[in-house]
């Protein structure tokens, strides 16, 4: 039905802008684009059929009394609004001055306009007008970041104006607004001669559909922020070839599926956000693995089930992602460890984020996940925003090597080299295996016995403790939980020796680790975090 809901909200106009049609409108505090302007019968009048953002606003899909006026996406997404309940908005200066509180009203504190009153008298100010508005000039000079978020910004305003006026601004947050148009950004954009950072996001504009003339009004841009604009890869790559030095895109949550590779455009890029666009399948990756300077890639819930690398085998380096350092898969759909292998493909890797993902599921133990996604990747440095030491790689590197002994063995795996031949389908679920056996040796027989419960008796090692520069201190034999931190050792150890833990330094060396120690350098682990077993000697020195 047609309805002139009451709303009340700042610059009303009762009269349509003759581009109305496919402008961005607020109505209270709900926004909408409009999609028609005229009449519907029987009613008088001029009427503004809008499509509104919360589909859950309006009342049909643009059809009424039988005749379809405009079209929705959603089936109750339209409503029809009389022209004075539409603000279209305000341009970018105004918004500015509105917002760092610089308008003209704000300066009419007290009096009349020049007039300032001390105790009972009034003394009038000559030529305050003209003072109040340099002074106005020059806060407005100052400014360098500016943020006008939710300020219903539409246009660009006069020409030229915004560079008299704001000559400093390298920083702009235009997110949120009335914007219709990549038009209207670029408008905005010439007059900010040194803009650096742009965020553009929430805002449903019409971008280019064919390629437009490079000009250098985003010459020196840097980071630009297009989350939820609904623009497509297309557009992107269209509108590119105008960002010659950006380097940082966002692009989350524009429904983006299909990816172009970018030819000549966006070689300095060095992040790319594309969250929250389900990409058609993971070999959409290919499409941009060849960016030059990319350093860092977020996926989160993209929709991908799998990654792979196809132009190399197992141990070999990829061409594709060349400087990728970061790299973030949360919350998808990859189900199988093979995609993690594929990851130690990529040459510069070295942080990985990649909770919520279902390959997650098959192993409950959290720390034995993460051991084997360090032990899987080699050049890995940080997961899950947690840095991993030294001594966390080795520890998760040996208990890898340990827990699929046995399945090396039963796969062709052999401690004679001349028959150690692993078949194919081992290798390609351990690729890393062979390169562990090399650098720690195969898994000795004693390593590979079966494994029993879990019972208490089962989780304490019977460790030997030496004080090695201290001959006269005799060694000791303990038996101790695997779960025991290396702090509670150190005070289990100053009730033998009297010794203050924090003086104490400790490592451990085992039969299978000839001439090497391995320290024991973080307090807060347990034994079993440094793959420690029965029969092995703990060192301490103070």
């Amino acid at each position: 039905s047609v309805s002139s809901s009451d709303f009340s909200f700042p610059r009303m106009t009762a009269c349509v802008p003759s581009d109305a049609l496919g402008r961005r409108v607020l109505c209270g505090t709900e926004y909408a684009t409009v999609r028609y302007v005229g009449s519907v019968p029987p009613t008088a009048g001029i009427w503004l059929g809008v499509e509104w953002d919360d589909p859950q606003r309006g009342k049909h899909d643009g059809t009424y009394e039988g005749t379809q006026y405009f079209k929705c996406r959603h089936p109750r997404g339209g409503s029809f609004i009389r022209p004075n309940k539409a603000n279209f908005g305000v341009d970018f200066l105004t918004a500015v001055k509105d917002r760092y509180g610089l308008n003209d009203e704000q300066d009419i504190q007290h009096g009349t306009e020049n007039t300032f009153v001390f105790g009972k008298k009034s003394v009038e100010f000559v030529g305050m007008d003209s003072v109040a508005e340099q002074q106005r000039q020059v806060q407005l000079n100052q400014l360098v970041d500016i943020s006008v978020r939710e300020c219903a910004v539409s246009h660009a305003g006069q020409k030229e104006e915004i560079s008299r006026t704001c000559a400093n601004i390298r920083h702009i947050n235009l997110s949120k607004n009335l914007i219709s148009s990549w038009e209207t950004v670029t408008a905005i954009a010439s007059q900010v001669q040194k803009l650096e950072t742009l965020i553009i996001s929430e805002n449903k504009m019409k971008f280019p559909s064919t390629s437009t003339s490079v000009s250098s009004v985003f010459s020196k841009l840097r980071i630009l922020a297009l989350n939820q604009t609904e623009i497509t890869w297309t557009e992107v790559l269209l509108c590119a070839p105008g960002w010659p030095a950006l380097e940082e895109l966002y692009l989350t949550s524009n429904n983006i599926t299909v990816l172009e590779r970018p030819d000549n455009v966006l070689q300095s890029l060095k992040l790319l956000d594309l969250s929250d666009n389900q990409l058609l399948d993971g070999n959409q990756l290919h499409l941009i693995a060849h960016l030059p300077r990319l350093e860092q890639l977020i996926l989160r819930n993209t929709g991908i089930s799998s990654i792979h690398f196809p132009d190399v085998g197992f141990g070999c380096k990829t061409k594709m992602f060349p400087s990728l350092k970061r790299l973030a898969i949360n919350d998808n759909k990859i189900s199988q460890w093979s995609s993690i292998n594929e990851l130690d493909k990529l040459p510069s890797l070295r942080s990985l984020q990649c909770h919520n993902n279902p390959f997650m599921d098959t192993e409950k133990n959290p720390e034995t996940l993460r051991q084997l996604i360090i032990a899987k990747i080699s050049q890995l440095e940080v997961l899950n925003k947690s840095e991993i030491l030294p001594a966390e790689r080795k520890g998760a590197e040996l208990d890898y090597r340990k827990i699929f002994g046995n399945d090396w063995l039963a796969a062709g795996g052999n401690w004679n080299p001349e028959k150690n031949k692993p078949s194919e389908e081992f290798l390609a679920a351990h690729p890393r295996y062979p390169s562990l056996c090399l650098k720690y040796g195969a898994p000795e027989e004693g390593e590979l016995k079966g494994r029993q419960p879990l019972t208490l008796k089962n989780q304490l090692l019977t460790l030997t403790i030496k004080c090695p520069e201290k001959p006269e201190q005799k060694p000791v034999e303990k038996k101790l939980p695997e779960s025991m931190t290396i702090q509670r050792v150190k005070g289990l150890l100053y009730r033998l020796l009297k010794i203050p833990g924090s003086e104490l330094k400790l490592s451990y060396e085992s039969a299978k680790l000839e001439g090497k120690e391995v320290e024991l350098d973080n307090d807060l682990k347990p034994l079993q975090f440094y793959s420690i077993e029965n029969g092995d000697c703990v060192l301490v020195r103070w």
